[in-house]
């Protein structure tokens, strides 16, 4: 019994197929995003400490 392929699926196979760099170009688009470093745990902390606390209502002249 042959198994079902989606068009999708079908599309998906045949263009990384045509091009075979497009998966790690896309892990280093990624990378680019949203891979961070690990942080320096000081700067992390002085950055913590250096944000002002945002009232309940921003538009109150409190």
């Amino acid at each position: 019994m042959k198994k079902y392929k989606s068009q999708a699926t079908q599309f998906l196979e045949q263009l990384k197929a045509q091009n075979p760099h497009l998966e790690q170009a896309q892990r280093e688009g990624r990378a680019l995003l949203w891979d961070k470093a690990p942080q320096n745990p000081e700067e992390v902390k002085r950055t913590h400490l250096a944000r002002i606390k945002q009232r309940s209502y921003v538009y109150s002249n409190d």
